[in-house]
């Protein structure tokens, strides 16, 4: 009777275990594979800025630090789709500046306001995303994020100074406080722009780019960018990259996202099926001998009953 109990209960724990697997191979998936709508996340960046100085026509070095913040607007966003605004301010380093000041203060460079929609799965923007405000430009490609299960080929890149998506070309991988990442680069040269209201000129820009694949998320980037007037004289040099502290947080969120993507795509499978199945035959094993003990035991009754009465 224990036996046929006990293989009943191995059945039943079988049957759970390869739902279990299925589920996390075919829901799971398409769960966690999916940016979240609660994203709140601030990046800094520092580096050093030369800025041509109008009054002595030399430039000027300084240390500069950049805050970049990028928050999901889950109302505005659905199940396939997520919106994000995102600030960014980039401040000249000096008499203990803050992460942003205001527009009067000599210390700001620049300080932007963007509000772009992007798939959950893909990372690519939706430009014309219903949940969007009228005034949002239009974006195209990868904006904040890789895709997940990056690969190691070229993508697109929003450039905001631009308003368009540049080529970002894979160049190799790289390993970042033992995170490996697939390097990509995005390149813009002598592209014409506007160094400020009425004053046309040229940009050049080299980004780089080290996402961890899986989850695509970047865990560094730096970035090079000059703006010259039209007769060639250089106006900005700002060289920038994501502080040591910032690397060591988003290693450490990469570690732990990856450990919860392997868990619930690999482990729960393979925990699923195998230990279901092995559980299944056991279970069977189990009723099949009990079937035949109490077979055998009926059998010795009968012939017990019948020697009695003979």
């Amino acid at each position: 009777m224990k036996r046929k109990w006990f293989g009943m209960v191995l059945l039943g724990l079988g049957a759970f275990l390869l739902v279990v697997g299925v589920l996390a191979t075919v829901w799971a998936p398409g769960v966690v594979k999916k940016t979240p709508l609660d994203v709140d996340q601030t990046t800094h960046l520092d580096g050093t800025v030369n800025k041509l100085n109008p009054a002595t026509g030399e430039m000027e070095e300084n240390p500069v630090k950049v805050e970049s913040i990028s928050k999901a607007d889950a109302d505005a966003s659905n199940d396939d789709v997520i919106v994000f605004v995102q600030t960014a301010c980039v401040v000249i380093d000096v008499d203990n500046a803050p992460n942003c000041v205001d527009g009067d203060d000599p210390r700001l460079v620049t300080a932007t306001t963007d509000v772009f929609a992007t798939d959950r799965v893909s990372a690519e923007a939706i430009a014309d995303f219903k949940g969007l405000p009228t005034d949002a430009v239009p974006h195209e490609g990868l904006v904040n994020k890789w895709p997940f299960d990056s690969q190691k080929k070229d993508y697109t890149y929003w450039n905001g100074t631009l308003d368009r998506a540049l080529p970002a070309v894979y160049k190799g991988t790289k390993n970042i406080l033992g995170i490996d990442t697939y390097v990509y680069e995005i390149k813009a040269e002598k592209e014409p722009i506007d160094i400020a209201e009425g004053i046309p000129g040229t940009y050049d820009d080299l980004t780089t780019i080290y996402v961890e694949p899986k989850t695509g998320a970047i865990q560094q980037q730096t970035d090079s960018m000059q703006q010259y007037l039209e007769d060639g004289t250089q106006v900005v040099d700002l060289n920038i990259g994501f502080t040591e502290d910032q690397q060591k947080a988003f290693a450490d969120d990469a570690k732990t996202n990856m450990r919860m993507l392997d868990m619930m795509t690999l482990w729960m499978p393979i925990v699923g099926f195998v230990g279901g199945a092995l559980c299944v035959l056991a279970g069977l094993a189990l009723l099949l001998t009990a079937s035949r003990r109490d077979s055998a035991g009926n059998e010795k009754s009968t012939k017990a009953l019948a020697g009695t009465s003979s």
